[in-house]
């Protein structure tokens, strides 16, 4: 299995060949926890998510996604943001795949389940948002959460 490389605003990113429609999840528990999940192919903290599948929807990726990669049901309550930055590259090293950003993130509620570590996930837990500062997130990904904590009604569209 090959390593996924985030590049953002890097001079030295390659070219991006693909763009994939994705999904990201910020699935929120009643104490305000986030669920995050440690990717196997990067070491870095995230919330669930990955790419749709034909046939499907998004919210139905999203949903997908996140009983996939944690073991949780979710319930998709809103939409935090659409995220599309060509200066955002994501490169596979299994197979040269360099995909353009294309991210909708958007919130959930537990329905059931248990945090189930998987092969895309090493480890799945809860987080308070103070205890987030303490784990090695990508800067895209923190800003996907830190705007989901900021709030403010309104999706980001960028």
């Amino acid at each position: 299995m090959g390593t996924r490389i985030d590049w953002l605003n890097d001079p030295e990113a390659p070219p991006a060949n693909s763009i994939v429609p994705s999904a990201n999840v910020i699935v929120v528990n009643d104490q305000g926890e986030i669920l995050m999940i440690q990717r196997s192919d990067n070491g870095n903290w995230a919330v669930p998510g990955g790419g749709m599948d034909l046939g499907e929807s998004m919210p139905g990726c999203a949903i997908r996604e996140t009983k996939e990669e944690t073991g949780y049901d979710v319930e998709i309550t809103g939409l935090v943001g659409i995220y599309t930055d060509p200066n955002h590259r994501i490169e596979y090293t299994s197979d040269g795949e360099v995909r353009q950003e294309f991210s909708i993130v958007f919130t959930a509620r537990p329905l059931a389940g248990e945090p189930t570590p998987n092969p895309e996930a090493l480890n799945v837990d809860w987080f308070s948002p103070e205890q987030l500062a303490e784990l090695k997130i990508h800067d895209t990904m923190r800003k996907r959460i830190q705007q989901y904590i900021d709030g403010g009604g309104q999706p980001y569209l960028g």
